[in-house]
């Protein structure tokens, strides 16, 4: 297994029958009308569900993500062509006059989907991060991502899926093994290992962490954001915040 969880030809080509239809994206997709956004800057894109979608309505789409595996598949999807597909990170993606076609362009509006933001457990990298989709950002662009509010303690609930079955088209039946690892605060760790029928077994171990919406306003600051609001995440509601920021 690659450092990259993601990166995985087996993670890669089942992560969208797994995830299933992605209805937690129409939210991202009325943010974008809401806001004009006429540009769009998708970070930790994964298999590129929305940047096609974005693509598909006329938008210009940067998709980033540093899974290679994952691209592969974004790449095959409808409207792909249409998307500027970057492989590697934010940083990545910051536009520079010497390599303007390998690069992201300026955004209006730059998003993190699922556990993109959660997955940068050092303040370190989670502040590099937000300082290079600052500067992808148009004067005035909008950052939005999603993250879970701790007080909720998703991971006991985590903690209850211990074991599921699924298909995967051209594998058969997954047998799917769950375990929240460790509970260290503001770090929660789980593992899940995929038992395909041929006896092969893919691990997967993660670490999110869950920042206090204190700690989110005041890293959004030192990267050059105005914090401008929460909402609620409407696929969970009362268990995720949607946070709405502007470049300064």
């Amino acid at each position: 297994m690659s450092a990259n969880e993601f990166d995985h030809p087996f993670v890669a080509t089942t992560y969208d029958t797994v995830e299933g239809s992605r209805e937690d994206l129409d939210l991202y997709a009325s943010i974008a009308d809401e806001m004009g956004a006429r540009s769009v800057l998708d970070i930790g894109c994964g298999t590129g569900a929305l940047a096609v979608r974005l693509a598909a309505e006329g938008r210009a789409a940067t998709g980033v993500d540093p899974a290679g595996e994952m691209l592969e598949v974004a790449r095959g999807k409808p409207h792909a062509e249409k998307v500027r597909w970057i492989h590697g990170t934010a940083v990545d993606a910051v536009p520079v006059a010497e390599a303007p076609e390998a690069r992201g362009l300026p955004a209006e509006l730059a998003v993190m989907t699922g556990n993109v933001a959660q997955v940068f457990t050092r303040d370190e990298d989670w502040l590099a991060t937000l300082r290079a989709v600052h500067a992808c950002l148009v004067p005035g662009g909008h950052l939005v991502f999603e993250t879970r509010i701790p007080e909720r303690c998703s991971w006991e609930d985590w903690a209850q899926q211990r074991e599921s079955r699924w298909h995967a088209p051209g594998v058969g039946e997954v047998r799917e093994v769950f375990e929240v690892s460790e509970v260290d605060l503001p770090l929660v760790s789980f593992r899940s290992d995929s038992h395909l029928p041929d006896g092969t077994v893919v691990p997967s171990t993660s670490t999110l962490i869950f920042r206090s919406v204190e700690e989110i306003i005041r890293t959004l600051a030192e990267a050059g954001f105005e914090f401008l609001e929460t909402r609620d995440a409407p696929d969970r509601p009362g268990r995720e915040w949607v946070v709405i920021a502007r470049r300064a």
